[in-house]
């Protein structure tokens, strides 16, 4: 296991997403913070080093593969991926949740007034990744597209108004950790959503879509600060030596 050290945390779910579990259960943030190595999380977290490290590898020789080997994908595709899948999960799950959780402060606010924080900190998330999902549509994707389909057709790439594609990319993870930051924020209030004992059946499919909601975000800030992004950076690089 000497060469588990060697490799970030991302760079282990980018290769193998069973290990995503792993680190979820040891609470390791594998998508926004995903660029620590093992050793380093596990010595400021106090994890068992030696631990971790046999659940991971228990996890890559799992015979149970379910996951999509993103990692072996086209930019082109895993951007399409990302919009069509993740993004469009975003804009619909946020507004039946914001309905929702209006509809919990009403009834519930005044024995649940963490709601009341809970509630504004999701409205926040919802309009940051809105005006995210956008930019990453409008600017960002569109460029991968470029990139890739110069490659492909030993074309070469025209100079983009931003400059070289870490400048967006670097904006993209920022906003990335800002709104990782507020999930966290809100897990903590919501009890990593156990619903209270006095909870009725709207109050507990509300903290099931949380849930959900943000294992999505999880999945979807991994495949592009692990997998998407770094390649296009890559990928920039081999066509500016053409």
């Amino acid at each position: 296991m000497e060469t588990l050290n060697k490799k970030t945390i991302g760079e282990y779910v980018a290769e193998d997403f069973r290990t995503a579990a792993v680190f979820k259960k040891n609470k390791i943030d594998f998508c926004c913070r995903g660029n620590r190595s093992l050793e380093e999380v596990c010595e400021k977290e106090g994890i068992d080093y030696e631990l971790i490290s046999k659940e991971l590898e228990a996890s890559i020789q799992s015979n149970t593969n379910n996951s999509i080997d993103f990692n072996t994908w086209p930019l082109d595709l895993l951007a399409d991926y990302v919009e069509k899948t993740h993004h469009r999960y975003v804009e619909e799950k946020s507004v039946i949740i914001q309905q929702f959780l209006s509809k919990l402060v009403k009834v519930h606010g005044g024995n649940h007034p963490e709601l009341f924080e809970i509630h504004q900190i999701f409205n926040s998330v919802a309009q940051g990744l809105a005006a995210h999902m956008k930019k990453e549509e409008l600017i960002l994707f569109p460029f991968i597209r470029k990139m890739v389909k110069a490659q492909m057709s030993n074309e070469k790439l025209p100079q983009a108004h931003f400059g070289s594609v870490e400048n967006p990319i670097d904006m993209m993870e920022h906003e990335h950790t800002e709104e990782g930051d507020k999930l966290r924020r809100l897990a903590e209030l919501a009890n990593e959503y156990q619903p209270p004992a006095d909870a009725c059946n709207t109050y507990r499919v509300t903290f099931a879509m949380l849930d959900e909601f943000e294992q999505d975000l999880h999945k979807h800030i991994h495949l592009e600060n692990n997998i998407l992004f770094p390649k296009s950076i890559e990928l920039e690089k081999v066509l500016a030596k053409n």
